[in-house]
């Protein structure tokens, strides 16, 4: 008897894997510069950085959910 997974099924959990990973990176990453580092509210700064801010969250978003979209097409 073969020992090992199917190769179809390692592919299949590397696809979940990968998709939990990356979007838990991304949302740890906003939130450390939304909330930490203060970029999500403007709070005595002036208005651009909270602006670039959020054009770079849904920027990144769009990059993120456009790599699911291929990582899911395959």
């Amino acid at each position: 008897m073969e020992q090992g997974w199917d190769p179809e099924v390692k592919r299949f959990f590397l696809k979940i894997i990968n998709t939990i990973s990356m979007g838990l990176i991304w949302m740890i990453s906003m939130v450390t510069a939304g909330i930490y580092f203060g970029l999500a509210y403007r709070d005595g700064k002036p208005v651009i950085y909270v602006v670039l801010f959020y054009i770079c969250l849904v920027a990144t978003l769009y990059f993120l959910l456009r790599y699911f979209y291929r990582l899911w097409k395959k």
